[in-house]
């Protein structure tokens, strides 16, 4: 880094992708509080224990393997080309630890990887890292009080590891053969992220079916009410915070796109996922717009219920987030909004028709939501460069919706389904029927309860030594 202006560079770009970490951390507290919340209180330690454990497995999982998946599949493979070396994500790469630079020493490796990527490989690692979390966490929410916690953990490996990384690669690579050969464009993971988790969850939910008490003998559904609507609002809230980091994880801080565009000289900006100009100013606009859709939407549709209004604000952002950094701010709120209308009216038919228990809205919220952002997407960018590449496929309405069934059906449903079927299978994907009647909470934090009981015990009996009660 001997040029100030490359070395100003590097360490802008550590510290951003640091601070979207930081900023999407937020949105996994949130999930956390938002299940908790949603739960009935004799569930309420198994869901949150169920989610943290997110946080480990996949992270030693996406290290292990996840990383080199997003560089190393990016034709296809066997679609565009083969596997890709990508020596720099492997595990035993010299750059996936402590490196400050200097000759490389292994094969593979150029001066210019570990005098550059050496210093931003962790923290771009941790950003993509935080997207396998929310996958994993959008699964857990829709699947509460009735999955046991080992199953999801694989679940959750399946898809926060390997099959969303697959889709990242094909579709969210600036050389993914998805770009390459449909156009296809979704700067903020309307499809990479929402819509994959979104038709995994429904996969799995298929499988795993309603909880006990959910539907009445003629198949309307009863509404199980959250114990603490409070932690479902705060939760709702922090990963809109969160969300903040999200976006602008989605973004190249500062990259110069002179080249790639055949211009003379150097010219720097900031540009989305496919190395294409846009700005923090773009994303902020579309960002509130699409919320605020969303928001006002959900309010009507739903004729004020809370839960509905809050989700459907997330909704709202998921719905314009493939074509964020291009639309018009009025583009971004009115496609929130009609996003809206038509996940909520999807979600209440699909649980009537097909008795599909999704405790959170989770597959309206994010599996539909994503889905039709990337279609829309296709009909309003339609023409528009999907990348910076001018021998790839321009944005268009087919590669769009041919985008939309991979994300959603074949990596999303297909292995969630397929997952679920296997565990079930073997016996191991739902907690017996006893159990979830008394609370997933009695049966695994049994010694705790008696723990409580022994002290109150005690406390009462010392309190009538000393004449405080009767």
């Amino acid at each position: 880094m001997g040029d100030p202006l490359d070395a100003l560079t590097i360490i802008f770009t550590e510290f951003y992708y640091w601070v979207t970490v930081v900023f999407m951390f937020l949105i996994h507290v949130g999930f956390c509080m938002y299940e908790v919340g949603a739960s009935r209180r004799k569930n309420m330690m198994h869901t949150l224990m169920k989610n943290t454990m997110v946080i480990p497995l996949v992270t030693v999982s996406f290290f292990y393997f996840g990383w080199w998946i997003y560089f190393g599949w990016t034709n296809g493979p066997f679609i565009t080309g083969g596997v890709n070396e990508a020596a720099w994500a492997t595990p035993w790469s010299e750059l996936m630890g402590t490196h400050m630079g200097g000759k490389p020493h292994q094969e593979g490796l150029t001066a210019d990887d570990t005098m550059g990527w050496a210093r931003i490989n962790g923290v771009f690692w941790a950003a993509f890292l935080l997207f396998s979390w929310t996958a994993a966490s959008i699964v857990s929410g829709a699947v509460i009080e009735r999955i046991r916690s080992g199953a999801f953990w694989l679940l959750a490996v399946l898809l926060g590891s390997f099959t969303w990384i697959i889709d990242a690669a094909w579709g969210w690579s600036p050389d993914g053969w998805m770009v390459q050969l449909l156009g296809y464009h979704d700067a903020y993971a309307s499809g990479v992220i929402h819509a994959i988790a979104g038709g995994f969850a429904l996969g799995v939910l298929i499988v795993l079916g309603p909880r006990i008490g959910k539907f009445r003998a003629d198949g309307t559904p009863r509404n199980i009410v959250p114990h603490n609507p409070w932690l479902v609002t705060i939760g709702l809230f922090l990963i809109y915070t969160g969300f903040w980091g999200f976006y602008v994880a989605c973004n190249i801080p500062i990259f110069n796109i002179g080249e790639a565009a055949g211009m003379e000289g150097a010219f720097y900006s900031t540009t989305n996922i496919y190395l294409a100009p846009t700005s923090t100013s773009a994303i902020t606009l579309n960002f509130l717009m699409s919320l605020s859709g969303g928001l006002m939407m959900g309010y009507i549709v739903s004729k004020g219920d809370a839960f509905w209004t809050y989700s459907s604000g997330l909704a709202g952002i998921i719905a314009a987030s493939s074509g964020n950094d291009l639309y018009h701010p009025i583009q971004a709120m009115v496609i929130a909004a009609v996003g809206v209308v038509i996940i909520y009216k999807m979600h209440g038919w699909v649980e009537r028709k097909f008795k599909i228990d999704d405790a959170v809205g989770a597959v309206a919220v994010h599996g539909y939501a994503g889905f039709f952002g990337v279609v829309i997407a296709g009909f309003v960018l339609w023409g528009y460069p999907a990348s910076m590449n001018p021998d790839y496929a321009h944005i268009n309405p087919l590669g769009q919706f041919l985008g939309a069934i991979i994300m959603f059906f074949v990596l999303g449903f297909m292995p969630g389904w397929l997952g679920a079927l296997a565990l079930n299978k073997l016996g191991v994907l739902r907690i017996p029927e006893h159990i979830e009647l008394a609370g997933l909470d009695l049966a695994e934090y049994h010694d705790r309860y008696l723990d409580e009981a022994d002290v109150y015990e005690a406390e009462t009996i010392e309190a009538k030594s000393r004449g405080l009660i009767d």
